[in-house]
């Protein structure tokens, strides 16, 4: 059989299987497509055949509400592009992925099958970072990577955001980041914001580490769900960072739309103010993704940075919220993934791979491990030393 042509019908079949699981359930994730088209280039043994055709324009299938595929690569430089792609929204999905649930359903790129392969060691993926085969790293952090500074997580059972949100009398713990709720009453959010706002909290162990990365020249992007700001604090740069869910360091007016850095703001939130927009008195917001909102344009770099990595790192999320859980799956089949986390979740526990390693526990102590088999403890000691001095002076 033609390779090409068995490719194209193949990939077909699961686009078309794609639109009709949305249309059953509602979902309108347009990563679905993505998804199937890369997994059948992960696993398809005709990979050198195919690797150069272009995504197949099923227009009418799987498009954007105004019309429009994904660009087929995505960078920095055009990302100004992606203005009027919308569709892709934060949404919480329990239990499954969006990647592991569209494993299950279409039978597309199924895991568990080592084909004969070594399981991979911590020791081993580590020893590819010592000897430079593995330089390009991208990183998945969640709430996890910021417990350690004294942030609160939102799901731990009883120390857990969702669980004690009654002080900010809200009828459900959701609605404090529901845009609907913040229309009808801002109050809640801005107290929460008050506790999160950056500057209240340092940086940890497991940040420095990602800083080092960076130092190192391994760090290809960082996309977080924190909106802590603690990876801007540990002196990584904007340009190597993806805040899926956004940031504080920008805000704005929810209804003449102006941007606003975050700062000038802080002084309201800090004295229980509600902040204003000079221009118009708007309630101005800070740049956070709510449920239902579109995720910042950056995140569209992963379509170049995932199938770019040769190394994977989650660490701290519980891979609960789409479409930053679906990331997860995005690499391809032969990048090892490291899970630096609590418990197993995602592709870790439904469909874990030979070259995935999962260290389970204590984020910090599972980072040290990491440090320890790298041999770069003292450099990153000496690089934590120097960020507190400077974070020291700058609070005098």
């Amino acid at each position: 059989m033609n390779r090409r042509w068995h490719f194209r019908m193949s990939a077909r079949r699961a686009g078309l299987q794609a639109a009709k699981f949305q249309r059953l359930t509602g979902w309108n994730f347009p990563d679905f497509w993505m998804y199937a088209q890369h997994q059948h280039f992960k696993n398809s043994s005709s990979l050198t055949a195919c690797k150069n055709l272009p995504l197949i324009p099923l227009r009418s299938v799987l498009s954007f509400p105004h019309g429009k595929l994904l660009p087929q690569k995505t960078s920095e430089s055009t990302l100004k592009n992606t203005t009027g792609l919308s569709g892709i929204r934060v949404q919480e999905v329990r239990f499954l992925s969006l990647s592991t649930l569209s494993r299950v359903f279409f039978g597309i790129g199924q895991g568990g099958n080592n084909g004969g392969n070594k399981k991979l060691s911590l020791r081993d993926v580590m020893e590819l970072i010592r000897k430079k085969e593995c330089h390009r790293i991208v990183v998945m952090a969640g709430a996890g990577l910021s417990t350690p500074s004294g942030i609160p997580d939102f799901r731990s059972p009883g120390s857990g955001l969702y669980n004690n949100l009654q002080q900010y009398n809200i009828p459900y713990p959701e609605a404090i980041f529901e845009l609907s709720y913040f229309f009808q009453n801002p109050k809640p959010f801005f107290r929460l914001a008050k506790e999160l706002y950056p500057g209240n909290y340092r940086p940890n162990y497991a940040h420095y580490f990602l800083r080092l990365l960076f130092d190192k020249g391994l760090l290809l992007r960082l996309y977080t769900q924190n909106i802590d700001g603690l990876e801007r604090v540990a002196g990584i740069p904007p340009d190597k960072l993806v805040e899926a869910h956004g940031t504080f360091a920008s805000a704005t007016c929810t209804v003449c739309r102006r941007s606003y850095s975050g700062e000038d703001f802080r002084g309201d939130v800090m004295t229980d103010k509600i902040p204003k927009c000079p221009v118009c008195t708007g309630v101005v917001k800070p740049d956070i993704i709510f449920f239902g909102e579109e995720l910042p344009h950056r995140f569209f770099l992963y379509m170049t940075d995932f199938p770019m990595a040769d190394l994977l790192f989650i660490i701290g999320t519980s891979l609960e919220v789409e479409p930053f859980a679906s990331l997860a799956g995005a690499v391809r089949g032969s990048v090892p993934r490291v899970l630096i986390n609590r418990d197993l979740v995602g592709p870790f526990m439904f469909q874990p791979q030979h070259n995935d390693v999962a260290e389970l526990g204590d984020v910090i102590s599972g980072v040290e491990k990491v440090v320890e088999l790298l041999g770069w403890e003292e450099e990153l000691q000496e690089l934590m030393k120097k960020e507190k001095e400077k974070l020291d002076t700058k609070e005098k």
